[in-house]
């Protein structure tokens, strides 16, 4: 099979599997995150399909008809996981996930079979498939000793054997989410089509027992919502009845995620979701240390009072013409802790946030951007306090450069801590705005809005959706056009933004290369280091090779190679890599600017990644002269008619 073909296979393989998206529990995560890593497998395999070169050695193609086997075992599973029961899933996870690890198994195999070196692809790219491997690696080792939802699974049993007890069945109808019409109806069909493909043999008690399991869990949905349609299921009203019709209307923002009622007193906890004070004080209680709704753990065990969800409950209640509910006598006597000087400041801080008052949403910002500064402690209070949303809603809607400044650079400070990156990149229009204050705000509030863009994209799932807001133009226009702080701040977002593959053309077609090119030359050369690694990574696109190459960066790199720093010979070759495997005139020009020599010195006594760099370019100059001595011409006497 031809080198092309397999890739192209190898493309749609993984681009299929990312297609499957019906995930169930309690593999969802597991599923997901198995989807998410092929997925960053897609920017060398489209490096593979595009590359002119031949792929001669016999261990390259057979590790890559490997990927190709094991891409097609993880389909079969991924979709043989969508098509079963839930409640199957959850009663056999064992032997499913034996399944799962074995696939993952096959994957992590087959791509350490790759010899890397042979395909000529970025080191950038390189390690993101190291990355992928270790995360591979690291799923089978935790898969050994794997936690579940252990609740989930002794209240099946429980369930299973015959109890049918109502709180059991609520919670399982709700972990499984089978809460509707369709739910229900879905997982009958799974268990039917379960029963079909047993090939005619009795299925046994265990499947008469799963019939009348999801039968109790439907007459249990049923009871509480006799007009059941397709929505999800829902406590009885605890209101009087005279407002039952408003209950059923309840807006799901406005109800607790453990009682499912309407909140009475709304906090917040460390993981940013809100819960109803009552019940998040039992539930932690009872000697529980997650989150109930995402499972993560709490860092830390302050709650929040979420004034503005209060404010917008009591709102509703008044447009509706009901009284709001009154916290219980228990959760006003709470063995919470009461709150410190520390917390009354944020609250006070984060109600001036919402001011109608410019001068105090300036002032409360300022305050907060100096307490995110400070520790991580700060960092972590103030977003499970809900800063997070309240400073994104000023990034498009102050007219004030200043609190702009200050919001953008509290998003800032308050990312520096690993958990809210997620809490941050997850708020609504939190990017967008981001981007909009890097286009239209102060150059101060531009220069934070780059480095907020850089911290957030660390995280390897970001760099899609910031690429995707439409942040590498106005980062290009700040390299260009700003001052030095302002050019290493937009530097250094879009070299971690161009290490995903998608993000490296949007680049090319912003200009960044005509920008890059201009900062090799400027007298200080303050941004050498940074305008040559971003090259060296546009270089490996398709799109980039075009440009770089047309914009006579050879003679620069041939001059970094021979006087420039370690980091920065790196780079150079690294980019005529690139150059000279997609055009051989390259080569003759490196050649009539003397690079042989610098690259001798270099493949002996540079960095590990500049000896292999100067070693592939030796190597292709070595073919390239082969190929010409076979047709009568070498390199010398191509640059002799030049």
């Amino acid at each position: 099979m031809a080198k092309t073909e397999l890739a192209k296979i190898l493309i749609e393989s993984v681009k299929e599997i990312a297609s499957i998206s019906d995930h169930r529990p309690p593999m969802k995560t597991h599923c997901a995150h198995l989807s998410r890593r092929l997925k960053l497998l897609l920017p060398m395999l489209e490096e593979i399909r595009d590359c002119k070169n031949s792929l001669p050695e016999e261990s390259m193609m057979k590790a890559l008809l490997s990927l190709k086997e094991s891409l097609l075992h993880a389909k079969d599973l991924l979709i043989y996981i969508s098509q079963l029961s839930k409640i199957y899933l959850v009663l056999e996870r064992d032997q499913v996930m034996v399944r799962f690890q074995k696939v993952t198994a096959l994957l992590e195999q087959a791509l350490s079979e790759i010899p890397y070196q042979s395909l000529e692809i970025s080191d950038e790219l390189q390690e993101q498939v190291e990355l992928v491997l270790v995360q591979l690696r690291r799923s089978i080792g935790k898969g050994r000793g794997e936690k579940y939802d252990d609740e989930l699974y002794k209240d099946l049993l429980s369930l299973y054997d015959g109890a049918t007890d109502s709180e059991i069945l609520r919670r399982v109808a709700e972990k499984l989410q089978l809460m509707t019409v369709t739910d229900l109806t879905e997982e009958s069909l799974a268990l039917l089509d379960m029963l079909s493909t047993s090939g005619g043999d009795d299925p046994g008690e265990s499947f008469e027992k799963m019939m009348m399991l999801l039968k109790n869990i439907k007459d249990f949905v049923q009871t509480y919502n006799p007009n059941l349609e397709d929505v999800p299921l829902r406590s009885k009203p605890s209101l009087s009845k005279a407002q039952d019709e408003d209950q059923k209307n309840v807006p799901e923002d406005f109800r607790c995620p453990i009682s499912h009622k309407l909140m009475s007193d709304p906090v917040i906890v460390s993981s940013g979701q809100t819960y109803d004070r009552e019940c998040i004080k039992k539930w932690l209680d009872d000697g529980n240390s997650t989150c109930p709704k995402t499972q993560v753990k709490l860092t830390i065990d302050i709650v929040t009072p979420n004034y503005a969800l209060r404010s917008l409950i009591a709102q509703w209640c008044e447009s509706n013409g009901i009284e709001p509910p009154k916290p219980s006598s228990s959760s006003s006597s709470s063995s919470f802790s009461p709150p410190s000087d520390e917390q009354l400041k944020i609250e006070a801080l984060l109600c001036k946030l919402t001011s109608q008052r410019p001068e105090e949403q300036r002032s409360a910002a300022g305050e907060i951007r100096l307490l995110a500064k400070q520790n991580n402690h700060n960092r972590v209070v103030l977003a499970a306090s809900g800063a997070i949303p309240l400073l994104v809603s000023l990034l498009m809607n102050s007219d004030d450069p200043r609190t702009q400044e200050h919001a953008v650079t509290s998003i800032l400070n308050l990312s520096i801590f690993q958990e809210n990156k997620g809490r941050i990149i997850s708020t609504f229009g939190a990017v967008p705005g981001i981007v909009h204050v890097l286009k239209k705000g102060s150059m101060e509030a531009r220069e934070n809005a780059a480095a907020t863009l850089f911290s957030l994209s660390v995280i390897d799932e970001n760099k899609m959706t910031i690429g995707a807001a439409g942040a590498i133009p106005p980062l290009v226009n700040l390299l260009s056009e700003g001052s030095h702080r302002g050019k290493k701040d937009a530097g250094t977002a879009l070299f971690n933004l161009c290490i995903f593959q998608g993000n490296k053309g949007k680049a090319v077609r912003a200009g960044l290369v005509p920008v890059l090119m201009r900062l090799l030359t400027e007298p200080e050369g303050r941004m050498v280091d940074e305008a040559l690694a971003i090259l060296a990574i546009l270089s490996s696109h398709p799109e980039g090779k075009v440009v770089v190459g047309a914009a006579d960066a050879v003679p620069f790199m041939v001059d970094f190679i021979r006087s420039g720093s370690p980091r920065n010979k790196e780079n150079a070759a690294a980019v005529l890599v690139q150059l000279c495997s997609w055009d051989p005139q390259h080569l003759i020009e490196a050649e009539k600017l003397g690079v042989m020599g610098c690259l001798i010195d270099m493949a002996e006594n540079g960095t590990d990644r500049g000896k292999r760099k100067a070693a592939q370019l030796l190597n292709r100059f070595s073919r390239f002269n082969e190929q010409q001595k076979q047709s009568g011409l070498g390199v010398e006497g191509q640059v002799s008619l030049i």
